[in-house]
């Protein structure tokens, strides 16, 4: 399994739905509301050798009250 990090920007007042949205749909392993350019960072795990440019397409983007996302692909924990 692979993780990694999208950032979420919602239309305005819209974060706790999007957030509502992505854990009803069991799709994320964590999703933690944040203060600054981005209302949420929302952890993913991906099965290896599966699209992470599909999975957002079709899985995250589809939501409504998403304005923008900025993926961050990770490499290594420690």
């Amino acid at each position: 399994m692979k993780p990694f990090f999208v950032q979420i920007k919602t239309e305005l007042g819209k974060a706790y739905e999007v957030a509502t949205v992505l854990a009803d749909s069991e799709i994320a392993s964590e999703i933690h509301s944040t203060a600054g350019d981005w209302d949420l960072l929302v952890k993913f795990y991906l099965k290896d050798g599966e699209d992470i440019g599909h999975f957002i397409n079709e899985k995250v983007h589809p939501i409504k009250g998403i304005k923008n996302t900025h993926t961050i692909i990770t490499y290594r924990a420690f």
